[in-house]
């Protein structure tokens, strides 16, 4: 086993129809009693515990640990509801994912994980509703830093662990559709791919410079010939 693949969520594996800021908006309305938006607030690639923090200081609510303990956990527990309901559009795993995913864990010489800015529990609830949490065995969440460049080493050694294998930077390629998820594989000299079906266009993800760039990852045989494979090859029988 050489190569170490290391998935953001959403925006790259899974689109939630929005269900993670509902999520955010019914936490910020069940355990406080306010209602109000997400709006000025960035979401996409930050960390749970980042966008708490942000929710808080924008509602002039006390930024203590457990006002941000209690904000996650009312959104942790909003998330299922959220992800079941199909208004205004259904969560959906995006075009091509579970080819691909399923193409990889054939392969003898793959290992693949999680770098997400999600809480471990979130990454769970949203993962599970789609049947792919059962790809991943090991990752990096929001619960090892509220920083996303912190996550990397995280995850790696985790894979080092659960695999009894040393991954070099040259064969780690992190994952994901936003500016941060490119950042955060460079933060551990990581290969990088770019994919646009989040909030991020081809162009804009390709001003940061990743190893490559996605429209999506539909192509199956595409992906697998940028990460350095030939389809087929080194696959379990």
């Amino acid at each position: 086993m050489k190569t170490l693949l290391l998935w953001d969520i959403d925006g790259t594996l899974i689109h939630s129809g929005g269900a993670g800021e509902r999520a955010l908006v019914a936490a910020l309305r069940d355990e406080f009693g306010i209602a109000g938006t997400l709006e000025d607030i960035e979401v996409a690639g930050r960390t749970d515990p980042w966008i708490a923090h942000r929710v808080l200081a924008k509602f002039a609510l006390p930024d203590t640990a457990e006002n941000v303990s209690r904000y996650l956990g009312g959104y942790l527990n909003a998330l299922p509801r959220e992800l079941a309901s199909a208004s205004p559009q259904p969560a959906q795993i995006l075009p091509g994912i579970r080819e691909l995913l399923t193409a990889l864990a054939k392969r003898t010489d793959v290992a693949q994980g999680l770098l997400t800015g999600n809480l471990r529990r979130g990454a769970e609830i949203k993962l599970r509703h789609h049947d792919l949490w059962l790809h991943f065995a090991f990752g990096a969440f929001a619960d090892d830093s509220e920083t996303r460049n912190e996550l990397g080493p995280h995850a790696v050694r985790r894979a080092a662990s659960h695999h009894s294998v040393e991954f070099t930077a040259d064969r780690i390629f992190v994952i994901g559709d936003t500016p941060h998820d490119i950042a955060c594989g460079k933060a551990i000299g990581a290969c990088t791919i770019a994919v646009a079906t989040g909030h991020y266009t081809v162009a804009q993800l390709r001003a940061h410079f990743p190893t490559a760039v996605f429209a999506d990852l539909s192509d199956t045989a595409a992906v697998l010939a940028k990460l350095g494979f030939v389809e087929g090859a080194n696959a379990a029988e």
